[in-house]
């Protein structure tokens, strides 16, 4: 399987997850979760995909300072609705990660474990892109992410639509691929301009 290199570069994310221990799944429940990881399960990578994962990324540091994230005992609240702009997406990014759903996750094993409304759409929330709460703390952290700040190959559009209305050139499809994903790459080169959390007190 070949892919651009610098998924490689990008920090990975650690949480614990009790029920993968008690089924034996990870070493004491350790999971360590890539943006290849994330890649793979959303079949692309690009801007929206990354900032998921980013955020989630910054997110969880911020709420749990040294200690390692809990699978299963993370809030994730988005202020828009689950089917406006890319909502679902960056929540689907986001549940793979930290076993949040909505109502179609598993449903636990004797009242534990169970990782349903543990992610909400359409909150009050402030205008940050996602908020996360620890369930035991109940600590708060709103994430924004903004990458308009990290601008586009100058071909990148005119190669796009030459991909989608089907006039592009093999040669041109492959060049649309590389400075596609050089902005995705230059974004995970920015992690502190894109990314801002604000801790709630």
């Amino acid at each position: 399987m070949t892919y651009p290199q610098f998924f490689n570069k990008i920090p990975t994310i650690k949480l614990q997850d009790d029920l993968a221990c008690l089924l034996g799944a990870f070493e004491d429940g350790i999971i360590e979760s890539s943006y290849l990881d994330v890649v793979k399960s959303a079949g692309h990578s690009c801007p929206t995909v990354l900032g998921a994962y980013l955020m989630t990324l910054q997110g969880l540091k911020a709420l749990h300072e040294n200690e390692i994230p809990k699978r299963g005992n993370i809030l994730v609240e988005f202020k828009e609705n689950q089917t406006d702009g890319v909502a679902g997406v960056i929540g689907s990014v986001i549940t793979n990660i930290t076993g949040s759903t909505t109502t179609n996750g598993f449903k636990g094993l004797a009242g534990k474990h169970d990782r349903n409304h543990l992610m909400n759409f359409g909150k009050d929330i402030n205008g940050a892109s996602v908020r996360f709460t620890r369930r035991d703390t109940q600590k708060s952290v709103d994430v924004f992410y903004n990458a308009s700040s990290i601008l586009p190959h100058p071909s990148m559009n005119s190669l796009m639509q030459k991909c989608i209305q089907g006039s592009a050139t093999n040669e041109e499809k492959v060049e649309f691929g590389k400075v596609w994903q050089k902005r995705v790459e230059d974004i995970s080169n920015n992690i502190e301009e894109v990314i801002k959390v604000n801790i709630k007190e």
